[in-house]
């Protein structure tokens, strides 16, 4: 379609809906993507879902064997090759050794871990960040979060319905507006492998850090964090749609960083130690 034969329909149909056959064509669409609708997840299935949910962030060193074998013995009807699909889809991976840990992009470099052995003695020296599984009523959402590993502050976090990389770059693009890390350490997900991820990193001047394969303690402070807001917040509500998470979990961060004591902080809160008004507490990192 020409131009011209564009603007003409455009005139026709001026200040009225246009008929879906005319968007399609006015875009060079293919109108018969249009009408799809996904088929909505079963009950079964989201209820499965939500119960892997909750053993796994108990157990997060579980394997599909082990996990598979506590849902048979619960009642659900699923073999191991259905519990291996929704951890898939899911973005969960067992920490514990084993093949294909981490849904990284087999053709991007893998950083190595900088942390074994480091003494984190001040804020912003090292973050660590990671993706995470929320449940909803109806679905489910995305929550990556960026964690100062000294004093366990939330600097940013976001929520999406995808796993897709461009919500975890502007979160991390967020956080670099308020302090600049030393190291930011992740896993080896497509997520933190991807071009625009290494890009933003590398080009800010901070080292990237990524867990070794099979070790089940590299990120340790953030799989800590999930069990926090998992077990303190989201299994204590049903959210009924994103935007009642995003409150939830706003409402728990809050708490999180500027209310809530923390035993290895000494039960101070997170925003005091990344504020500095604890100086000289001698902490358990």
């Amino acid at each position: 379609m020409t131009r011209s034969e564009r603007l003409a329909l455009l005139d026709m149909y001026n200040n009225r809906e246009l008929p879906l056959y005319i968007q399609a064509k006015l875009l060079s669409l293919n109108r018969s993507g249009l009408y799809y609708k996904p088929v909505p997840i079963s009950e079964a299935s989201l209820a499965l879902r939500h119960r892997i949910d909750e053993i796994y962030t108990r157990w997060p060193f579980y394997g599909t064997r082990r996990i598979t074998a506590i849902l048979e013995h619960e009642g659900y009807t699923v073999n191991r090759k259905a519990v291996q699909r929704h951890m898939r889809e899911l973005g969960l991976f067992a920490i514990c050794p084993g093949p294909n840990l981490s849904k990284r992009n087999m053709q991007h470099k893998v950083y190595p871990y900088l942390l074994r052995g480091l003494s984190i003695t001040a804020p912003d020296q090292v973050w660590g960040t990671d993706i995470t599984y929320i449940r909803l009523a109806k679905g489910w959402m995305y929550l990556v979060a960026i964690l100062d590993w000294y004093s366990r502050f939330v600097v940013a976090w976001e929520l999406s319905d995808t796993l897709e990389a461009g919500f975890v770059k502007a979160t991390v693009a967020r956080a670099f507006e308020r302090a600049i890390p030393g190291i930011l350490n992740s896993d080896q997900g497509s997520q933190f492998t991807c071009d625009e991820y290494i890009q933003l990193v590398s080009s800010s001047g901070v080292k990237i850090s990524m867990d070794g394969r099979g070790r089940a303690f590299d990120n340790i402070f953030t799989e800590r964090l999930w069990r926090s807001v998992k077990y303190e917040e989201v299994y204590l509500h049903d959210y009924l749609s994103p935007r009642d998470a995003r409150i939830g979990i706003s409402r728990y961060f809050e708490l999180y960083n500027y209310s809530r004591p923390h035993q290895a902080l000494n039960y101070c809160t997170p925003f005091d130690v990344y504020s500095g008004r604890t100086a000289g507490l001698a902490l358990r990192v």
